[in-house]
């Protein structure tokens, strides 16, 4: 599997992330070794979490996901050489230089690792100055606990703002961006976002890839939606007439390449200018091989046209 070079550092990462906000939630720690196991087996390399996976939960605090995925990797048997563990910082308490110094020192107890390799900050934080941070997350880089820094849900001024900020003062810069992005949630990434991370070769690796797993097919309804386990709030917004309008889309694109309705989302998302690895997860080995035959697939020039057109709007 060709690895892609994660915006201007020097991690180079698989075409797909496995997004580990499953772990300890809808995945228990016997099937998310075997998982995680399965992903490296099949050629790729990225796995993302955060400090706050899953404190959604009843009886949850938060960390549950690292601390899966380091007793995964103290089995040893090179899985920490094989892989980049990207994880995130700041979604409830912001990015003050306090925080991240003790919340990383948490991360790196939880994965049980020396270094992670790509630290992002999970959401912007207006009260920090950005120099603030971003001078945290050097000092970080320089002890030898980061490799790398990335940004999620940044809009383009602060994100243009920050990598400025780093130009200007030396520091390491945000190399990475997670944006919500996929067949349906299009418009606001890719109207600013987008030519700003090719203008300034950043790496884009999405979440929701597949709208909270509408793009599969398997919500087509109000009624549908309501079974969802992300809760049927999330899902019910996809089920509309352009929704419908990409799942059939999607369907027709399918039926010729003998593959998923999901597959070919992601297979679409593979296709766009500027993404480097967006995220997917599974719950089960028979999803995760779904996934991987998603970043095998290649989609001609006329069924994106076709997926592109079925998309329009926001």
């Amino acid at each position: 599997m060709q690895l892609r070079p994660l915006g201007r550092s020097a991690l180079m990462v698989s075409p797909l992330c496995f997004g580990g906000n499953v772990f300890g939630w809808t995945v228990d720690e016997p099937t998310s070794f075997a998982l995680l196991d399965a992903w490296v087996d099949a050629g790729f390399n990225f796995i993302d979490t955060a400090d706050v996976y899953s404190r959604w939960v009843p009886g949850h605090a938060g960390g549950e996901s690292e601390t899966v995925i380091g007793r995964w990797l103290a089995q040893g048997g090179g899985r920490r050489d094989k892989v980049v563990i990207a994880t995130k910082v700041g979604m409830d308490k912001g990015l003050s230089p306090q925080w991240i110094t003790q919340a990383v020192e948490d991360s790196l107890r939880r994965l049980q690792v020396d270094c992670i390799d790509l630290y992002q900050a999970h959401k912007d934080d207006e009260a920090t100055p950005l120099e603030e941070t971003l001078e945290c997350f050097a000092r970080l880089v320089k002890d030898g606990k980061v490799r790398a820094i990335g940004a999620s849900n940044y809009g383009a001024a602060r994100l243009a703002e920050a990598l400025h900020t780093s130009e200007r003062l030396g520091l390491p810069r945000y190399e990475s961006l997670q944006p919500n992005y996929n067949l349906y949630d299009r418009a606001e990434f890719e109207r600013e976002l987008l030519p700003l991370c090719l203008r300034e070769h950043v790496g884009v690796i999405g979440y929701y890839s597949l709208a909270a797993g509408f793009l599969t097919g398997k919500y087509r309804s109000a009624e549908d939606a309501a079974k969802s386990a992300r809760g049927g709030g999330v899902v019910k917004k996809y089920v509309n007439e352009r929704g419908l309008r990409i799942l059939a889309a999607l369907d027709d694109a399918g039926r010729g390449l003998g593959a998923t309705p999901g597959q070919v989302a992601i297979a679409w998302l593979l296709a766009q200018p500027g993404v480097t690895s967006p995220f997917a997860s599974a719950t089960s080995l028979a999803q995760l091989q779904e996934l991987v035959a998603a970043a095998r697939l290649k989609l001609d020039a006329d069924t994106l046209r076709k997926l592109d057109a079925a998309s329009a709007g926001s």
